[in-house]
């Protein structure tokens, strides 16, 4: 499974973000493509532990079942739901935004699986290092999918 930890795989990941312009279009969901940057951004910043966010109730009934697809080959579900705090409306300048995402990932690679934090994901709960690598990976995986890169 890839992970944000190899560097192979985040370079591909930053070889997409890339090709990402202000014009670019998403294919389903409502973030243009400044807002899904944005998002990708504020995600991280959990994975880190600079945003901490607390856990959701249905989180806490079925995050444990659902995790292990998270985790898994399959990509995630267009259209899925998203955490409140990481819904991201208003507009936003793309180069700034861009900016911030590939600088981000590049610590966090470089970092390795130290970065991680140990407060537990809004929604799956505690999650180790590997698992928010391949987590980190799918999620960006998924947006930039969504807008065709």
């Amino acid at each position: 499974m890839k992970t944000i930890f190899d560097k192979n795989t985040s370079q591909e990941i930053l070889n997409r973000i890339n090709k990402l312009t202000p014009e670019t279009q998403r294919q389903w969901g409502k973030m243009d493509v400044s807002q899904m940057m944005t998002h990708c951004y504020e995600g991280l910043l959990m994975v880190t532990g600079e945003k901490k966010m607390p856990r959701v109730f249905i989180g806490r009934l079925i995050g444990k079942l659902m995790k292990p697809l998270v985790l898994s080959e399959k990509p995630f579900r267009r259209n899925s739901p998203t955490a409140p705090g990481l819904i991201i409306a208003d507009a936003r300048e793309f180069e700034k935004e861009k900016e911030r995402l590939i600088a981000k990932i590049k610590s966090i690679t470089s970092s390795g699986k130290t970065v991680t934090t140990t407060h537990p994901h809004p929604f799956f709960g505690k999650m180790n290092p590997d698992e928010w690598g391949i987590s980190v990976y799918k999620h960006l995986d998924h947006h930039l999918t969504q807008f065709g890169v």
